[in-house]
């Protein structure tokens, strides 16, 4: 049987799922949620800074070097709110990389739930050498 846990936690990343189709990005949409006592206090997709044109990628379909990651946009949310990440989760539909590891870590977020797996893994084990406790909800 499913723990509560692990239910509320495929919920909230289906969510984040969904809210990656908001991202006008062409070759990966990303999203993110935090939650924190069963509350969704942000959300986040990958994209370009707010007032800049929604196209993430150059003519080469490379992507532009001031695309925020969904974390990132979900974290920097926070600090334009009243709220705050101390204890939170955030799920995200794709593995952190070492930048938002230590965005993630420094938001004082103390659990992370992701389903797909990235090809770098160093944002994973730096989030784990913090102590925070991280959850792959994909498949193998």
């Amino acid at each position: 049987m499913e723990s509560k846990q692990r239910k509320f936690d495929l919920r909230y990343l289906e969510m984040a799922r969904i809210w990656a189709k908001n991202s006008y990005c062409q070759r990966r949409q990303v999203g993110a949620l935090v939650v924190k006592n069963n509350m969704i206090i942000s959300d986040g997709y990958n994209g370009t800074p707010s007032g800049f044109e929604n196209v993430c990628e150059d003519d080469n379909g490379i992507t532009k070097p001031y695309v925020l990651h969904a974390e990132a946009n979900a974290i920097t949310k926070l600090a334009r709110s009243s709220n705050n990440s101390e204890g939170a989760t955030i799920y995200i539909t794709a593995s952190p990389c070492i930048e938002c590891a230590k965005l993630i870590i420094q938001a004082g977020i103390k659990r992370v739930v992701y389903g797909e797996k990235y090809r770098l893994t160093d944002g994973i084990e730096l989030l784990e050498r913090a102590g925070i406790e991280v959850v792959y909800l994909g498949e193998e």
